[in-house]
């Protein structure tokens, strides 16, 4: 299962180290909301290990996240 970033909301992170900037190769997203079909619901144990599996979008998020 492939979760697309327009998809996802309310991503929380944990790990963050502003003295690792930019890597953060700590940082992890701790929390999420995933739209499901017309309702937003809390992102399961194995949909935020997906998510954190894939770096580019752990990034995406991040930046949103710190900015």
């Amino acid at each position: 299962m492939k979760i697309e970033s327009q998809h996802v909301d309310d991503v929380e992170f944990d790990g963050i180290n502003h003295n690792d900037y930019p890597d953060y190769c700590d940082a992890f997203i701790s929390e999420a909301s995933i739209l499901d079909g017309k309702e937003w619901r809390e992102a399961t144990d194995e949909e935020l290990e997906e998510m954190n599996n894939d770096p580019d979008f752990v990034h995406e998020k991040l930046q949103e996240f710190i900015q």
